[in-house]
Parts: C-alpha cells; structure tokens; sequence
C-alpha cells in the first residue's frame, strides 16, 4: 500500500466547505431538525463554543478522510476516488453510529434522516474537494 500523503490546503478548503454546508443545511432545515430533537427553540443556545467545536470537528474529519484518500496510492486522489471514499465513510462509520445512537437515543427516524442527509453531504463533499486537490 502506497500514502501519497495529506495535502493540508485540502484539509482546510473541505473543513470550510463542509461547514459552509452545514450553514445552509441547518439554517434551511432548523425548524424540523429543532422538533426531531426535540429542542424548544425558545432554549437553544447557539454559542460561539458550538460553532468553533464543529468547525474544529470538520477539521479532524477532513484531515482523517485525507489520510484515507491517500492511502489509496499516488496518483489515485482524484474527484471520483474522493467522493466514492466519502460516500463508504458515510455509511460504514457516520450513519452506521449515528443510526445506533439515535435509536438508543430515543430519537424518532426523522431525526436520524436529516442528519443522516446532512453528513452524507459533508463527507462526499469533503471527498470530492480533497480528491480534486490531489495529495
């Protein structure tokens, strides 16, 4: 097995992509994810905390999904091999665990679907942008 290695601009465009992402997912779908978590909105608490938190959190991601790419050989980061990577990520690790949590969670299935939708996004996204980089 070949690591053609991390390519750091990557990381960093994915991670604000991602969490661009994320924005525009949320802020479109916040009323229904609100309700599936049962959250009252008149409680939440947005802080600065939370967003430096999940944009550190999409950091380590794409950095992980990086050194997954690369692990697939020189030359083999490309859009297509990123995105596939991200997509197999998505279900063997992110919705399989949260699918579990949620369950035991006492979450109902629409909670799970709007985030299941949501990091299906960001990992293929994040996949794509780090294949295009290239290692």
């Amino acid at each position: 097995m070949d690591f053609g290695g991390i390519n750091y601009l990557a990381v960093l465009v994915a991670a604000v992509a991602a969490f661009a992402a994320g924005a525009g997912y949320y802020g479109a779908l916040g009323k229904s994810w609100m309700k599936a978590a049962r959250i009252d909105p008149a409680e939440a608490k947005m802080s600065p905390a939370l967003f430096v938190t999940s944009f550190v959190a999409e950091l380590v991601m794409a950095w992980v999904l990086a050194g997954v790419i690369g692990h697939l050989g020189e030359g083999q980061a490309t859009i297509r091999n990123g995105v596939i990577s991200g997509g197999f990520v998505w279900l063997g690790f992110i919705a399989a665990t949260m699918t579990v949590n949620h369950r035991y969670q006492g979450f109902g299935w629409k909670l799970t679907i709007i985030d299941g939708a949501h990091w299906l996004i960001v990992a293929v996204l994040m996949g794509g942008i780090i294949g295009a980089f290239g290692a």
